[in-house]
């Protein structure tokens, strides 16, 4: 009986897959205000061109380079785990396989991008970076890489998280990064919201505009995201192309595959390479997971907006809840974004992938059954993979059909035992945005972006 599924070394991919190259549509451009489109030059003032090209691009596979490969070794190929105690507890007969991606210095599925992203810059003669984080797995991910490469690193960190996962910012700031609770006085986007919102608990959509503001007013200073962008996803599908492979070892291949979404690139990097295959005919499921306190797939209108709060950056087409929409202060922090990446939207959009909603209580039981049957405790963002594929493994213990599941488990809890200390006092509640507070929220959108 097989628990563990490993690669060889040498096995790890050579080549990102980009799902642009099977997307039936190509993807929605970006606009500028005025409502036309904007081309790959308005990304130049905080991105290098090597990463834009990415961006771009609509080549199937595009090679990783081989200083990336070096690094990833560190961690990769990730191991890929058949959870057969949690199928025993739910007494169910479908078979559930997870991906580790815990197992990076960071913790977390982040590094992948983060690597990738500070050596574009490096070799593009960038020595700074200015980025966001919400949990703090990416401003970790991003000082980790910044230090491999020899690249200073600031992160501004949405202030609810700062406040809830002190150990995150100790990590960023023990691989060399300065680390601020944004809103932040230290740039006009932070004193905006300062202004109007003097206690606010931030967001990741501020936060990027504090991040962008900064890389777009220093020469020295290039922006790195964690999430959403093309570009980023891409970097991400190295999880995807191993589980494949993994499954391929032991004669299986998934029904389902369920990740947490917040931005998507969790969900687009263990996704979009089975998405080749669902392209191609094959009958595969691809389910996003996220909070109900930030429904942006379920309850978010697929309609162009800002991917920022104070509106900095060009206009994507994604799902939203308004770009000045801020979530009530959940654990999982990863997951508190307005919008998605414009990708996953847009597939999402023409039906070719699905999308849950969960709420809190029930993300953290799952993981705490999770820790008591497999032994590790996940991040509260994972926990959200893990619900969605413990509902579908209970109604196939209701219906004896035999599905095969797979998840993302994107990081550790580590750091989040406060989270879960709260949650077995029976100290944290659910949160159901009201669609009425989503309503105004889109209501602040000027008109022509209202009615795409």
């Amino acid at each position: 009986m097989q628990t563990k599924i490993l690669l060889e070394e040498s096995e790890l991919p050579t080549h990102w897959y980009n799902v642009v190259a099977d997307m039936p549509n190509p993807p929605a451009p970006p606009m500028g205000p005025d409502g036309k489109p904007v081309g790959p030059e308005a990304l130049q003032a905080i991105f290098p061109d090597n990463i834009i090209e990415q961006e771009v691009s609509a080549e199937r596979w595009i090679r990783i380079p081989d200083e990336v490969r070096e690094i990833l070794t560190l961690w990769r190929p990730s191991p890929l785990y058949r959870a057969h105690r949690l199928e025993r507890a739910l007494g169910t007969p479908a078979k559930i396989y997870y991906k580790n991606e815990s197992v990076s210095p960071a913790g977390s599925h982040k590094p992948n991008t983060a690597v990738a992203q500070a050596y574009y810059n490096k070799v593009a003669g960038i020595n700074r970076l200015s980025t966001e984080t919400g949990a703090g797995q990416w401003g970790c991910s991003l000082a980790l890489a910044g230090q491999m490469f020899g690249i200073d690193v600031r992160v501004y960190m949405v202030k609810i998280s700062y406040e809830q996962k002190p150990y995150r910012r100790s990590m960023m700031q023990t691989w060399g990064a300065e680390v601020f609770a944004s809103p932040t006085d230290m740039t006009e986007s932070g004193r905006k919201i300062l202004a109007e919102h003097p206690d606010s608990p931030g967001s990741l959509g501020i936060a990027i505009s504090e991040a962008a503001e900064e890389a777009a007013g220093r020469k020295d200073t290039n922006y790195s995201l964690g999430s959403v962008l093309n570009h980023v996803l891409l970097h991400q599908t190295i999880i995807g192309e191993e589980a494949r492979k993994q499954l391929a070892l032991v004669g299986d291949y998934p029904d389902e595959i369920y990740a947490p979404c917040g931005g998507g690139s969790n969900f687009g990097g263990i996704a979009f390479p089975f998405f080749a295959d669902k392209a191609a005919g094959k009958d595969v499921r691809l389910i996003a997971v996220e909070p109900t306190s930030c429904p942006t797939l379920t309850k978010g209108p697929y309609a162009y907006d800002f991917g920022d709060a104070v509106g900095l950056t060009p206009l994507l087409k994604m799902h939203t809840l308004g770009h000045d929409f801020v979530p009530p202060g959940i654990h999982a922090g990863g997951l508190r974004y307005h919008g998605d990446s414009p990708l996953v939207s847009q597939l999402h959009h023409e039906g070719l992938v699905d999308a849950v909603a969960i709420p809190q209580l029930e993300t953290f039981e799952a993981g705490v059954l999770f820790a008591r049957t497999e032994g590790i405790v996940s991040a509260p963002e994972s926990t959200h993979a893990i619900a969605a594929a413990i509902r579908s493994a209970r109604e196939c213990a209701k219906s004896g059909e035999p599905r095969t599941i797979l998840f993302n488990l994107s990081g550790h809890g580590h750091f989040d035992m406060s989270a879960y200390d709260r949650y077995l006092n029976n100290e944290l509640e659910d949160y159901e945005f009201p669609v009425e507070a989503i309503e105004e929220s889109l209501s602040h959108l000027p008109e022509m972006l209202r009615n795409p």
